[in-house]
């Protein structure tokens, strides 16, 4: 089974600023560019490009946020997860850009 948990914005927002995301991890899959421009503190910067070679650094008993920059490169590794084995992962719909604008900030 390769599908994986869709989480709309406004849901993953409100967990983010109610502290209810307990132990989980954040990881934005954007370039360092994207994450200078605008990141979320509680995130952790994987290029998608460089999953493969850091998987180590992804939990396998935690639940994994990823999020880009508009949901497609994030749906991308979370599938990729998922394939390898990965069970809780989550994919942040609308990613940064959606994020940004619910917490006020004008992302593109």
């Amino acid at each position: 089974m390769d599908s994986f948990e869709v989480i709309e914005p406004q849901q993953f927002v409100n967990k983010l600023n109610n502290k209810e995301l307990g132990d989980a991890v954040i990881i934005d899959v954007r370039e360092p560019m994207e994450w200078n421009y605008y990141h979320l503190d509680e995130a952790t910067l994987i290029p998608m490009n460089t999953i493969p070679a850091r998987m180590s650094e992804l939990p396998g008993d935690k639940t994994v946020y990823i999020v880009c920059a508009h949901g497609v490169r994030s749906a991308n590794v979370c599938y990729y997860l998922r394939q390898q084995g990965f069970d809780n992962v989550v994919n942040v719909e609308g990613g940064m850009a959606a994020v940004a604008m619910l917490r006020g900030f004008q992302y593109d």
